[in-house]
């Protein structure tokens, strides 16, 4: 597999920070599986970029894009100290962050880092992708097993109390009787969820 330092990318008028390839999980469905690009961004990274590489990536106009979003071939959290010096540096100037994750970043810092992401951070997209904690380990098969699915539960609503906008997605193919569980557990969590359409 060819590998690239393509560290920001465009997609639909926001700027996509890839932070790293690697992830706690390995999702049966991810796009990573089966090519190394994502709507023609090469993605896997030959190596993981400093905050300061990351920086000077950034238009001197940040009104340029409407949001910075933490996402790439991996999990955005795992680079957390990279991430909160670039999101602290956007958001001086102005810019709309969000991240989208896997909602793992408490069980792999193995502390509480939502009161470090809550300054810099205005947006987290969580992947609850399943309604269960057995089907959500088979299909993400994370490196935490079953107790993934309650962490990332406890994430989301911690990063929710302390006034960030938080949401659950899922994918449109699990079904309805699958996505009103989703939407009760969002609700729990003191979050919205977000039905998208599944991607091939």
């Amino acid at each position: 597999m060819e590998k690239y330092e393509n560290f920001t990318y465009e997609l639909d008028g926001n700027l996509y920070i890839n932070l790293t390839s690697k992830c706690t999980n390995d999702c049966t469905f991810c796009v990573r599986n089966e090519k190394s690009d994502y709507f023609g961004h090469k993605l896997w990274l030959a190596r993981e970029p400093s905050a300061k590489e990351v920086i000077e990536r950034l238009p001197e106009d940040i009104s340029r894009y409407k949001e910075y979003v933490f996402c790439g071939f991996g999990e955005p959290t795992i680079k957390l100290p990279v991430l909160l010096e670039v999101a602290k540096e956007i958001k001086r100037r102005g810019g709309i962050t969000r991240i989208n994750t896997n909602g793992q970043a408490n069980m792999i810092w193995k502390r509480d880092v939502t009161g470090e992401l809550a300054p810099v951070i205005d947006k987290i997209n969580v992947s609850l992708n399943e309604a269960t904690a057995e089907a959500y380990a088979a299909l993400c098969r994370p490196a935490f097993g079953e107790a993934a699915f309650a962490g990332l539960q406890e994430f989301a609503k911690k990063c929710a109390e302390r006034g960030i906008d938080v949401w659950f997605s899922v994918v449109d193919v699990i079904g309805e009787e699958k996505t009103e569980k989703c939407r009760e557990i969002a609700a729990r969590c003191g979050v919205a969820l977000r039905v998208r359409p599944y991607i091939a």
